[in-house]
């Protein structure tokens, strides 16, 4: 019997004997006041238990790292950066002959799923040191102070792992800590937020150079506006590290990585696949992959094709295929409207057309998937104003071929009203340099007004003389329900008109 099996005996055995010590004292006084004395102190002795449970809960977190920097896909300037700082982790004894002072924190930023977990393993793995990694919501609970001796918790336990494992450092990864370090004032219900807080604060300011077993603090964040200011300064987090989405050539990477493992087909051409996944996580890479290899099994095949890999790309952006049946005038409409979005995206983007289909997919009818000539990392007015054109133009073909839009044309409508605020916030409209705050609602609102009513009254003109060719390509995609680019384009040109 181990130490926990004879505890949980003992204290079972003393909850029975308490029964029926009470029972006896009530049937000999005939009076229910034991009883209530009993519930009393039960109640206290539960909530005291569960509150010794939930600080010495974090034990629970403790991973083992043994991930490199060589096995992250793409992400070559964070990692360059990130090594960069590690390494006076990894030079203590020269940065400290220097005067150098040790970083404390490190804060990664980025969209989710682009591999910051990931980077905060492969940096204890760089470091030799001990990794420990929780979640900011593991500190909050109903519980007042259970936060704050988490947090004490947490840094204990990290120094007694490097010491058993003989190691002279530790890593400490907190993910989504702007739960645990939002900006203090705010009103969220009790202080137990700002309790955790300090507790971190005083942790981390206790972080000397000198101490046998080095800890340094990782946390990751896509809203690192959210944090608060005392945690940022120079001395806690030293340095923030931006994870971006990966380029093609990042994609390109972690595609050869998730595929390593896999039997691919030679036809497979990964360029090509990382040149149509502009705006893909390596978390949404890893699960085109994956998708790949199940619809693989499911056909009993061998080997991942290149067609199974583009079918998961859908899969992934929109979800599985629908078995919705969709009336034949609504099938057409859908034909109308995605037709026209490609056409226009064709006009003002020559190539930027993937693929094209009705095929009903997730909650969504029909679709376009684009895939821009370049990567952009700034737009300018003429790009935005053409996104507009490609937004609108399933509207404007549903009112001049059906003769009335649809609801259909909701979302694009969002998004070309989206882009026209990033035209006016830019001062990139006629109202010229302004700021957010002192432009007043009515004229944002006119100035909106006027760019979206200017190009689709363009998109009217235009939309009007290539009609014939909108309508046979609409027909073309009706009966083939799918077109790839290729198709798409060739289509366009055996239907131009002057």
């Amino acid at each position: 019997m181990n130490q926990a099996e004879k505890k949980s005996w003992l204290e079972e055995a003393l909850l029975g004997i308490l029964i029926a010590i009470t029972l006896f004292l009530s049937y000999k006084l005939m009076s229910p006041l034991p009883l209530i004395l009993a519930g009393i102190s039960s109640m206290i002795y539960l909530i005291w238990q569960q509150r010794q449970q939930a600080t010495q809960s974090l034990g629970d977190y403790k991973v083992e790292s043994t991930f490199s920097f060589e096995e992250i896909g793409g992400q070559r300037v964070a990692k360059k950066e990130l090594s960069e700082a590690l390494d006076f982790m990894v030079q203590s004894k020269e940065a400290q002959d220097l005067g150098i002072r040790p970083l404390k924190g490190i804060l990664l930023c980025g969209p989710p799923g682009t591999g910051k977990t990931l980077l905060a393993k492969a940096s204890a793995t760089y470091t030799n040191s001990a990794f420990l990694s929780c979640s900011g919501s593991d500190f909050i609970e109903v519980y007042a102070g259970v936060g704050a001796s988490r947090i004490r918790n947490l840094f204990n336990k990290a120094r007694e792992k490097a010491k058993k494992s003989g190691k002279k450092g530790a890593v400490i990864f907190i993910d989504e800590i702007d739960v645990l370090g939002a900006k203090r004032g705010g009103n969220r219900g009790h202080m137990e937020y700002e309790q955790t807080l300090n507790a971190l604060l005083v942790e981390m300011d206790g972080l000397k150079s000198h101490e046998s077993i080095q800890i340094l603090i990782m946390g990751a964040t896509n809203r690192p506006d959210l944090l608060d200011p005392a945690l940022l300064r120079p001395g806690r987090f030293d340095r923030q590290i931006q994870v971006d989405l990966p380029d093609k050539e990042g994609r390109e990477h972690i595609l050869k990585i998730h595929l390593r493992n896999k039997p691919v087909s030679d036809e497979v051409d990964l360029s090509i696949l990382a040149k149509e996944t502009v705006g893909f996580s390596g978390a949404q890479l890893e699960s085109i992959c994956n998708e790949a290899a199940i619809l693989s099994l499911r056909l009993g095949e061998k080997m991942i094709s290149f067609d199974q890999l583009k079918e998961s790309i859908e899969k992934v952006l929109l979800g599985a295929s629908g078995d919705r049946k969709a009336l034949e005038e609504e099938l057409w409409r859908v034909a109308v409207h995605e037709t026209a979005h490609a056409l226009v995206s064709e006009w003002e983007r020559p190539g930027s057309v993937a693929r094209l289909t009705i095929s009903p997919r997730g909650r969504a009818l029909g679709y376009l998937r684009q895939v821009p000539p370049e990567e952009k990392v700034l737009e300018t007015k003429t790009d935005m104003l053409s996104s507009i054109r490609v937004a609108l133009a399933g509207l404007v073909a549903e009112e001049e071929i059906l003769e009335q839009g649809s609801t259909g044309a909701r979302q694009d409508l969002a998004m070309a009203s989206q882009l026209a605020q990033q035209i006016v916030l830019s001062g990139l409209s006629d109202i010229g340099p302004s700021g957010a705050t002192e432009l007043p609602e009515k004229t944002r609102f006119q100035e909106l007004q006027k760019i979206l009513d200017s190009e689709k009254a363009h998109l009217e003109l235009k939309i009007k003389s290539h009609r014939y060719q909108l309508e046979k390509m609409a027909t073309l995609l009706r009966e083939k329900e799918s077109l790839s680019g290729d198709e798409f384009r060739g289509a366009m040109k055996n239907y131009m008109v002057a």
